[in-house]
């Protein structure tokens, strides 16, 4: 399983556009490619996803432990003739300031990845060679090579012996391409659908990177990798349900392996539109995933059948799983990013508005009372929100890394709605769960008839 990763010094270095750049390349070069994203992420795999043409995957080092994050890449990567894995944040940035632990670092070393750093150069030319000679003699690390972001050819070729004799090799520049750049809004990078001729330009892209990266190189350091060892985790096999899963413009936040998940327990997916469709489809339960509803609220409002059928359904005792975004929508009233207040499911008291900062911002192990899981049943995930309810519920319990403790989500037993994403390959009974009580939705409602 060829693999590489690309890590950077920090945020903002330009991961997630060269990253694409290298993976059209490779894709345009005829090669089956699969792609990840270290950490809690939903918008990079997006960009990836448009590259490749099949759905990029999440690494989480703080979510599952070293032998199911290698089921979890290997899954995917197998079969392809490389794999591409995205860092988050620093390279060695983990669950709190003075900390590794979960970090891209991590995730490279527990599935044993060569890494290429991408330093970005701006505003600097020999500084960046006390950057990567920082980086090689911090810490463990699998750094094999080095791209410079931002850098203009002359002073590449200065710097590349300099670069090589620390034992990593100088991948290449990438220029300034004032034209190829991701915008971003609160929570991150645009979406991109909102990016105009994205495909057009991740080719030029992959054009400039063809003449200033050495693209063999990247691919004889993935295919030194070593084999990679994984044992396939227990799942529980529950039964047949069908599982609406929001997927449109406004519901689009999903982790990848949640899905696969519900469907290995026995679920069948079937995506619907709150946006463009006019009501529920035939299904015993809903999961309503996290996304951007505050920048669709008008249509959202506008869609009044959508609205009342999800309301009607969750009234009966249909089962549902609504996180963040999701979560916005079952309210009565949601404020969009125009300060205007819109008109919601109203399934949920209370009305959200935007806090103009993060709350409850990072990872979190959430504890379940009694209600649709067995109370104490615990499970990882992480919270990621400017908007808040006056109401965001605390019928369950969360514990940061730091130790903070808090009260969290509304479970009434059939819905469980609160702003955590919850990631179930931490804890596979969660979904069972969820799978067991739209089938007895289901089998109650054949009674009845």
């Amino acid at each position: 399983m060829p693999r590489i990763m690309i890590a950077a010094p920090a945020s903002g270095s330009g991961k997630t556009l060269v990253t694409c750049g290298i993976l059209q390349a490779l894709v345009d070069r005829g090669m089956k490619v699969s792609s990840f994203k270290c950490g809690p992420d939903y918008i990079d795999p997006m960009f990836h996803s448009r590259v490749i043409g099949t759905r990029s995957k999440n690494l989480d080092a703080y979510f599952v432990g070293p032998d199911v994050l290698r089921y979890l890449f290997a899954r995917t990567a197998e079969g392809s003739d490389i794999s591409v894995i995205e860092g988050v944040m620093g390279y060695y940035d983990g669950l709190s300031a003075d900390s590794s632990d979960c970090s891209s670092r991590d995730v490279a070393a527990m599935t044993d990845t060569p890494t290429v750093l991408l330093i970005d150069a701006r505003g600097a030319s020999a500084s960046v060679l006390a950057v990567l000679k920082g980086f090689m003699e911090y810490s463990g690390n699998t750094i094999s090579g080095v791209i410079f972001n931002r850098m203009s050819e002359r002073v590449f070729e200065a710097l590349k012996p300099k670069a090589e004799a620390m034992g990593v090799k100088a991948v290449g520049y990438v220029p300034k391409v004032t034209d190829l750049v991701l915008e971003s809004r609160h929570l991150g990078l645009v979406l991109p659908s909102e990016i105009d001729s994205l495909r057009e330009k991740l080719h030029r892209l992959a054009g400039i990177l063809e003449q200033t990266l050495d693209i063999d190189a990247l691919i004889s350091m993935a295919s030194d990798a070593g084999d990679l060892d994984h044992t396939e985790p227990e799942v529980p096999s529950v039964g047949r349900a069908r599982i609406g899963l929001a997927s449109d413009e406004a519901f689009c936040f999903t982790y990848e392996d949640n899905i696969d998940l519900l469907r290995r327990c026995g679920a069948e997916i079937v995506p619907f539109s709150p946006i463009h469709d006019p009501e529920l489809p035939d299904v015993d339960a809903v999961v309503l995933s996290g996304g951007y509803p505050e920048l669709h609220g008008e249509e959202l409002e506008a869609n009044g059948s959508m609205r009342r059928s999800i309301r009607e359904a969750l009234e009966s005792g249909m089962p549902c799983m609504a996180e963040c975004g999701g979560f916005m929508y079952l309210h009565e009233r949601v404020e969009d990013t125009d300060g205007v207040m819109r008109e919601m499911c109203g399934f949920l008291r209370g009305e959200v508005r935007n806090t103009g900062k993060l709350t409850r911002f990072g990872y979190a192990e959430f504890t379940s009372c009694e209600g649709m899981l067995p109370a104490g049943t615990r499970v990882k995930g992480h919270e990621f929100h400017y908007w808040d309810s006056n109401d965001p519920g605390s019928d369950w319990s969360a514990r940061k890394p730091s130790g903070r403790e808090y009260g969290c989500i509304r479970d009434s037993s059939s819905v469980v709605a609160g702003f955590p994403h919850l990631y179930y390959y931490s804890n596979p009974e969660v979904p069972a769960a969820f799978i067991r009580r739209a089938i007895g939705y289901r089998d109650s409602k054949d009674q009845k008839r």
